[in-house]
């Protein structure tokens, strides 16, 4: 860090730019064209080319093929040509070069370029880090292994935008940066603030656990001399760039009226996730995470946090934590959730008059409290964030290959166990609930034992991100918000998009060309998870019959379409499914070992 003391763009270099620029055009031809935007030409013996929308230049590469149309494309086999010259390799032209086969429009193109460059700058600020060996990280700690991630979101290309921070925020900010925060601690009127916590929860009990009383009677002492009455405020927390861009300016007039007082920086350090807006503390672990509203812009969405939705928040936890703790299947698993146990929300009712529930401008000041996993551990059990599966080293080696060698089971076992602890609580949801998680990578946390097995998972993000199908189900009224209208043909997308295509496509094709485990194995490994989840469950027969696991194809769901189309919102989130660009179908990986 002193190098960037005196130069804070020390990371970019000629040859970290050039490097970052090779990774992303590889990213992008492999994504691009599994979303079919992109028809690559055959050339032979794995070799391909793929045209600009002029067809005067000419990206040439190599790839292996593998299942769900996932393209390995190889970044050293990289080359651009223009007539019988060769030119570098340039993220930026590969994109206006293929502008019309992308589908970008005037208006999102120079956003989208800018959510490129940002991406390629923080590749090639990972690159300075000292490298980290798989297996070096595969014996790491929990947030060793969460900051040293080093690729984000495996299926969008444009994955690291954060449009509003600047490169000392990034360096301060970022999980890969791994730098120590202080959240910014705001006193906000009771008036317009809602505090809402799980059934056996009162704000002053739990804000003094997490702050401390000495933290708290000094804020009261702030208030006090400044004439005020804590009594009279809630206390939330802020992430440290949203207070300095935005709340110190947008919310001015609830500062200048004292209905936000400021407080200064929380005594507790943090460590960003890869989730970005979300902390884990790293003065007490046990203690909860903290996830704060955060008007940046990042893959596809401003990553706000809406008031009222919180208000909601731990009661829908609540509610999916009974439901867990009751299920028998559930507990055989050792499945779990760590909850969203508590949540506060500021309303400034003047940006409220002026805007619809989906603006930004209601999603600028409001925060939640989850349980931390780490008073969960057994003896000899370690964390580490599933994305962490998906990830390659300097060398080559995947962090789930040395996890595979650590643990000293056949390829198979291992991946056996993994699929138990993970991919049957997702089906066990699905056909016993009607109930659908998100859980890509970032959003599960995998337990593992001391050889680097995995023994169970814990989903989190659940509020924003569980839905429930079945429009005969009986929920609580607190807990209505999570039931949406699926059309039926789409209800299982939720596990053919989110888990297979969007996880197990690059988890079997890395470790098949690693060479550590065969790609039809890998398949046939899900399809004996799936079949063994089918065989205990009898009385489901009708529903796996309705929504078949072994179905000849599903429809492809392409996610870079969406954020080409509008990175500034995705999805229209009162109707996400209509939002879904269905682009063709896919082979079912595991339909032959049925």
């Amino acid at each position: 860090m002193t190098a960037y003391a005196t130069d804070p763009v020390a990371h970019l270099t000629p040859e970290r730019w050039a490097d970052a620029n090779r990774a992303l055009i590889r990213k992008g031809l492999a994504e691009f064209a599994h979303e079919r935007l992109l028809s690559p030409q055959e050339l032979g013996e794995s070799r391909y080319k793929v045209l600009s929308d002029d067809g005067s230049t000419e990206y040439r590469f190599t790839a292996d093929r593998f299942a769900l149309d996932h393209w390995q494309v190889y970044a050293e086999s990289i080359s651009r040509h223009r007539g019988d010259e060769q030119l570098p390799l340039d993220a930026l032209q590969f994109i206006t070069e293929l502008r019309s086969s992308l589908g970008l429009s005037d208006e999102i193109l120079p956003v989208y370029l800018e959510e490129i460059s940002s991406t390629l700058a923080g590749t090639a600020f990972k690159s300075t880090k000292e490298p980290v060996t798989s297996a070096e990280l595969a014996r790491a700690d929990f947030q060793a292994i969460e900051t040293g991630m080093t690729e984000g979101h495996p299926c969008f290309v444009a994955n690291n935008g954060r449009l509003g921070f600047g490169v000392d925020e990034f360096r301060a900010y970022a999980p890969e940066a791994a730098s120590d925060i202080h959240l910014i601690w705001l006193a906000a009127r009771r008036d317009r603030t809602t505090f809402t916590a799980g059934a056996d929860i009162d704000y002053e009990t739990f804000i003094r656990a997490e702050l401390g009383d000495g933290t708290v009677d000094g804020f009261a002492a702030t208030l006090a001399s400044r004439g005020l009455d804590l009594a009279d405020y809630l206390l939330m927390p802020a992430h440290p760039w949203q207070w300095w861009n935005k709340l110190s300016v947008t919310f001015a007039a609830e500062v200048a009226q004292q209905r936000l007082v400021y407080l200064g920086e929380g005594d507790d350090t943090y460590l960003a996730q890869q989730s970005i807006r979300t902390f884990f503390n790293t003065t007490d672990p046990a203690k909860h995470y903290v996830k704060t509203a955060l008007s940046v812009l990042n893959m596809g969405f401003m990553r706000g946090l809406s008031a009222a939705y919180m208000e909601a928040t731990p009661a829908i936890n609540d509610w999916l934590h009974t439901l867990i703790e009751s299920d028998a299947t559930f507990r055989s698993a050792h499945f779990s959730i760590i909850r969203e146990r508590a949540a506060v929300g500021y309303r400034h009712m003047e940006y409220e008059a002026a805007t619809d529930r989906y603006s930004p401008y209601r999603k600028m000041l409001a925060a939640l409290w989850r349980e931390s996993p780490v008073p969960t551990l057994a003896e000899g059990e370690r964390l580490a964030t599933m994305a962490s599966l998906l990830h390659v080293d300097h060398t080559g080696a995947s962090f789930t290959g040395a996890l595979i060698k650590e643990s000293g089971l056949a390829p198979t076992e291992w991946l056996r166990r993994y699929l138990d602890a993970y991919l049957m609580p997702v089906l066990h949801s699905f056909y016993a609930y009607d109930l659908a998680f998100m859980p890509h990578g970032e959003n599960v946390i995998l337990v593992l034992d001391e050889q680097g097995t995995v023994s169970r998972a814990i989903f989190k993000d659940i509020a924003e991100e569980i839905v429930v199908m079945d429009p005969a189900a009986v929920l609580p009224p607190a807990v209505e918000r999570v039931r949406a209208e699926i059309p039926e043909d789409m209800k299982l997308l939720s596990v053919f998009t989110d888990v297979f295509d969007c996880f197990f496509r690059f988890l079997a094709a890395t470790l098949a060309t690693e060479g550590v485990l065969d790609e039809d194995d890998f398949w046939r490994t899900v399809a004996e998870c799936v079949r063994a989840y089918e065989r205990s469950k009898p009385e489901l027969a009708d529903k796996f019959a309705q929504y078949d696991m072994f179905a000849e194809t599903f429809a492809l769901s392409a996610l870079n379409r969406l954020q080409l189309r509008n990175n500034k919102q995705m999805v229209d989130l009162s109707d996400p499914s209509a939002a879904l660009q269905l682009i063709g179908d896919l082979t079912n990986p595991i339909t032959r070992f049925a």
